[in-house]
């Protein structure tokens, strides 16, 4: 895996997102002002997901794991063939869920252990702001588009923090801010645009190559989704900070949380990291109320991230550049996959808000769901095939 720690880039950064020059950004830098520490973690988490992506195919892609990626493709295809009925005995017969503070032992051992300690000493690095907008662009696992597309997806993402913790402008002032933000992201790179629909859970659950991110590298997908719980659930406690003063100052109980999660250098804690993607409405819903398009855009933002992490680990795929690239396209289009704000709502509190992390400020001591997802409903169908 390269070492950003030394500033060394792959490729030179082409930078095609342009600025949200709106009066929405007009507020740039109001998350640095006031919750820096918050602000430098954002960067690291760019850095280090592009360093994901990175590991997970340098480590595919290593002759010495070729016996390890074929064991692991023939369980995945037995996996994707299984029906509903032999998807549950499998789980009951594993006892169910596993204990999350330990980390699963994934199929390549020392491999992944050692990028997870590199990803982690990533995560305790300052990152300038450039090293985080040419993160993705960066990246040599991910596609010229599919990077694009993620790199304005977090210019989005800055402006809508940015916005939410500036001093300066009132909630009703924010939301206003936010809609500009919105049209700003829509209009100024519309070919890289995720859409503003909620798209199918099942567009990144049931995939030909879903599982393959859990399966191949646990840890790392617990480290992916740790860092997209702190995203979201930072993002809660300033907004409900703002809108009930009562909770005023969340910030660091948040942040102390997100500490815990991650653990140590190799996944280690006594805390559950998410076994869940999480998504808004279950880990940010004061987001989802105050800027609900926003919240979508970001959710189908994590999808597509969840997705491209499971293409990218899943071993031996054939034409992956063009799986990638093919995924990105049904993230932006607003014609496929689409779901209504009903179905949206019951898919993203379907998996738990345990399973996601646990919320951003309350307590959850344990899952308020008596199952898995898997054992409710995950079955591999084969959805590509039938676009709605």
């Amino acid at each position: 895996m390269k070492n950003r720690l030394n500033g060394v880039f792959k490729i030179a950064a082409v930078v095609v997102t342009g600025a949200l020059s709106t009066a929405a950004i007009g507020q740039s830098g109001s998350l640095r002002s006031e919750y820096p520490e918050l602000a430098g973690l954002n960067n690291a988490f760019d850095v280090t997901q592009a360093e994901i992506f990175d590991a997970m195919a340098g480590i595919n892609s290593d002759p010495a794991t070729e016996e390890a990626r074929s064991e692991l493709r023939m369980e995945l295809d037995m996996m994707a063939n299984m029906d509903m009925h032999e998807m549950m005995s499998r789980n009951a017969g594993q006892g169910g869920q596993m204990d999350m503070s330990t980390p699963m032992a994934g199929p390549y051992g020392e491999s992944e252990i050692e990028a997870r300690v590199e990803l982690y000493g990533l995560l305790q690095t300052d990152h300038s702001d450039t090293d985080a907008e040419q993160a993705f662009v960066n990246s040599e696992a991910l596609t010229r588009h599919s990077a694009r597309v993620l790199q304005h997806g977090r210019s989005f993402e800055r402006a809508v923090w940015d916005i939410f913790a500036s001093p300066s402008m009132n909630i009703f002032q924010k939301r206003i801010a936010v809609d500009e933000a919105i049209e700003e992201y829509r209009t100024s790179d519309p070919r890289h645009a995720v859409s503003l629909t909620p798209k199918s859970s099942e567009l990144y659950l049931a995939h030909p190559y879903a599982n393959g991110l859990t399966s191949a590298f646990p840890r790392l997908s617990g480290l992916m989704w740790t860092n997209q719980w702190l995203q979201l659930a930072s993002l809660e406690a300033i907004i409900i900070g703002q809108v009930d003063p009562q909770f005023a100052g969340s910030v660091p109980t948040t942040l102390e949380r997100y500490r815990s999660k991650l653990g140590s250098d190799t996944g280690m804690t006594m805390f559950p990291p998410p076994s869940e993607m999480p998504s808004a409405p279950a880990i940010a819903p004061q987001l989802y109320s105050q800027a609900p398009q926003a919240a979508i855009i970001i959710d189908n933002l994590n999808m597509l991230e969840a997705a491209l992490a499971d293409i990218i680990a899943y071993p031996d795929v054939d034409d992956r550049e063009t799986v990638i690239d093919e995924v990105a396209e049904w993230y932006i289009s607003d014609e496929l996959y689409l779901v209504d704000t009903m179905d949206y709502l019951l898919n993203a509190l379907r998996g738990g808000i345990f399973n996601q992390g646990g919320p951003a400020i309350g307590e959850l001591g344990q899952s308020e769901r008596n199952r898995s997802r898997s054992a409710m409903e995950m079955q591999h169908s084969m959805i590509m095939t039938a676009p709605n």
